[in-house]
């Protein structure tokens, strides 16, 4: 076992020493990778902090649920409400609260005092928990079949357009880091290809001895996934750098709205994702490579 370790330790070593020993060669084709990866990388880092930034949304997304006159207890349909499945809070507003607020606001506080009647219903403000639109227009339903419930006033529409604005964003991410992640595999590939003809007679002479294919293989298996590793670590710093350059002039439109809101970057399970599989697109293209020269090789 530590013979093993200790020859994978021996091909990595060199591996690292002949990409050092071609310094703009393997720049560029880091470069290639990370900038290739930093597209998908940055897609889903935008759509990461338009997620967090509906949150915020959908907490806004109050309903206002208007009762009869005439209930009797409504303190205790509130209650009912805010038990209700989805419903995170419901804050129930007497007639008398309701039209203190209405005469702060408006500023018709003067000619409001010859009313003889206080014309406002009670009214429950429920803020829902974050569903879908689906499972908001069910919470509408059911607040409507409420007993004491007169009328139930929501706006979804804005948030239909949302989920599904989402929805088509992640699908293009996905579909996005596909076709990069071919791109990838083909840049790899091609470059591991030229790598086995260059070393065509050093592969004869391995093999005449009684090397294996998976002796054969695995510098380039080790240069493909370490190649692939860096490319990602480009792209991450790409990403962040790109976060952090944005970031100010966000935090300052946000403060506009009266908002704290901040950009975030990949952060480290975005790091470790996109290591991952820069390595992974690496070793992968590196062994389509190798396998399809090898097997030529055997048929020539």
């Amino acid at each position: 076992m530590r013979g093993y370790f200790s020859r994978h330790a021996q091909v990595l070593l060199a591996t690292i020493g002949d990409i050092v020993r071609d310094p703009v060669g393997s720049a560029l084709t880091i470069a290639v990778i990370g900038i290739t990866l930093a597209l998908p990388a940055g897609l889903f880092a935008a759509l990461g902090n338009l997620d967090r930034l509906s949150e915020g949304w959908h907490r806004s997304a109050a309903f206002s649920v208007y009762l009869h006159r005439q209930t009797a207890a409504p303190r205790q349909v509130a209650a009912a409400i805010g038990r209700l499945p989805g419903v995170q809070a419901a804050t129930y507003v007497s007639p008398a609260a309701g039209l203190a607020a209405f005469q702060r606001l408006s500023g018709f506080g003067a000619a409001l005092t010859t009313l003889k009647r206080n014309p406002l219903p009670p009214v429950v403000l429920v803020t829902p928990r974050r569903e879908t639109p689906a499972a908001l227009k069910g919470l509408v339903q059911t607040l409507k079949a409420t007993p004491g419930v007169a009328l139930v006033q929501s706006d979804l529409r804005w948030l239909e357009r949302l989920h599904a604005g989402l929805i088509l964003g992640h699908r293009l991410a996905i579909l996005l880091t596909v076709l990069l992640g071919l791109a990838v595999l083909l840049i790899l590939g091609n470059i591991i290809r030229v790598a086995v003809m260059n070393r065509a007679t050093e592969i004869e002479v391995i093999q005449l001895v009684g090397g294996t294919d998976r002796f054969i293989r695995r510098p380039f298996l080790y240069a493909g996934a370490l190649q692939g590793a860096l490319g990602a670590l480009l792209a991450f710093l790409i990403v962040n750098l790109a976060i952090w350059a944005i970031d100010g002039p966000a935090r300052q439109l946000a403060e506009l709205y009266g908002s704290g809101y901040r950009l975030e970057g990949l952060g480290l399970h975005g790091f470790w994702w996109l290591l991952a599989g820069g390595a992974a697109l690496g070793w992968s293209g590196s062994r389509l490579a190798v396998a399809r020269e090898l097997r030529r090789r055997r048929l020539t």
